[in-house]
């Protein structure tokens, strides 16, 4: 729940950070930590004495094209970084997500945030998710401490990878004051791959043979009958896309191959450029279920099994990473859908509607508190914000 009496600060350099944790912990106030606020609403606090936002932290310290890596402080703007290196042919092979609209938010994106909650796009299947992009950070931890970790080059890690550690940590461990980002060139063309008509099973087939082919298939959807309809794409049947891109030759003859690999799924179109690029902004930000009033989950599950986990709850999905990440909007209660997701070897988080993160329990809800005891003993940081509940 946010507190809206708790006192915001923003603090313009990381010794300001560190100064206002550690008198937070010596006089056993909590804070919140946010960036642009756009998440806040996901998962519940306990309490907070103040708010401690990033927004003017948001400084570009270093940016190296050539060398494919960029520095930055937490506070920089998606939009504003985005554009930045799309002017030297570049792009955040993650492809963030906003999901302003999808959780009815405010305010802008965050470098800090996206990477504290690990928010990745439908490339996630061929560039790996945020954490995978993520070189290195110098932080504020709980305990009022500056640390660093990682570097900024590509091959830079001994020992423990705390990147991996910060990113989907949701601001539980440490304050970002600065991250280092490897940023990889954009592909000159693309083009989506439209196959209509095909039940949840069928397409399910058909990305599978898209995705373990030759063919580098770089987004893999489907949008069944609820999902196409919607808005903004307005499909009159089911919808099941596959994205290539790079270099305009390579394209043209990867595409050639997957239509001969998938010819017996019947029709099949396609959208090049802008269309192309439009098309997967929607699936990015789940357009189809912004504004839809039902809870709305994001079941992370193995992209073979992914059709089973809607199927087994009534409501309406829309599948993406091949099918490993499933948008549902479902009435079921809290504890079935995150039963089923457990059941088919994934998890759930809920966006809207229930508590977003579930029990932590047994061996990795234990290893979850050390971590946390580790860099936050006195539970000043987003207190109880990925405790979640059953």
């Amino acid at each position: 729940m946010i507190d809206t009496t708790a006192r915001m600060l923003k603090p313009t350099t990381p010794e300001e950070v560190q100064s206002l944790v550690a008198e937070a912990g010596a006089a056993a106030r909590h804070i919140e930590v946010v960036g642009g606020g756009t998440k806040r609403g996901i998962g519940q606090l306990d309490p907070v004495d103040l708010v401690l936002s990033t927004q003017r932290l948001d400084r570009i310290v270093d940016y190296a094209p050539e060398e494919l890596v960029l520095t930055a402080q937490p506070g920089v703007r998606m939009a504003d970084l985005e554009k930045l290196v799309a002017a030297r042919g570049q792009m955040l092979a993650f492809e963030p997500p906003r999901w302003t609209r999808l959780v009815g938010s405010r305010g802008e994106p965050t470098l800090g945030g996206v990477l504290a909650a690990n928010l990745s796009g439908p490339r996630r299947i061929r560039a790996g998710a945020a954490r995978d992009h993520f070189l290195g950070f110098e932080a504020v931890s709980g305990r009022g401490e500056i640390f660093k970790a990682g570097g900024k080059v590509v091959k830079n890690v001994t020992g423990y990878d705390l990147m991996k550690l910060m990113a989907g940590s949701w601001g539980t461990l440490a304050i970002l004051t600065e991250v280092t980002i490897k940023v990889l060139p954009a592909p000159r063309a693309e083009t989506t791959l439209l196959l209509f008509g095909l039940p949840d099973v069928r397409a399910s087939e058909a990305m599978a043979i898209a995705m373990n082919g030759p063919w580098e298939v770089s987004a893999a959807a489907h949008l069944p009958a609820f999902a196409a309809r919607a808005r903004p794409l307005k499909a009159e049947m089911p919808t099941t896309a596959l994205r290539l891109e790079g270099f305009e030759a390579s394209v043209a003859a990867r595409v050639d191959g997957l239509l001969g690999a998938l010819k017996g799924y019947g029709r099949i179109d396609a959208l090049d450029g802008e269309h192309s690029r439009d098309f997967w902004v929607q699936i990015r930000e789940v357009e189809a279920f912004a504004g839809d009033p039902r809870p709305l989950w994001r079941l992370s599950l193995p992209p073979a099994a992914g059709w089973r986990g809607p199927h087994g709850l009534p409501g309406d999905a829309l599948y993406d990473w091949a099918g490993g990440l499933a948008w549902l909007l479902t009435e079921e209660p809290a504890a079935k859908v995150r039963a089923v997701a457990k059941a088919l070897g994934g998890h759930a988080l809920c966006l809207r509607g229930a508590p977003a993160f579930g029990p932590r329990d047994g061996a990795l809800g234990a290893l979850q508190d050390r971590v946390k005891a580790a860099f936050d003993p006195l539970g000043v940081l987003n207190p109880g914000r990925l405790e979640g509940a059953a």
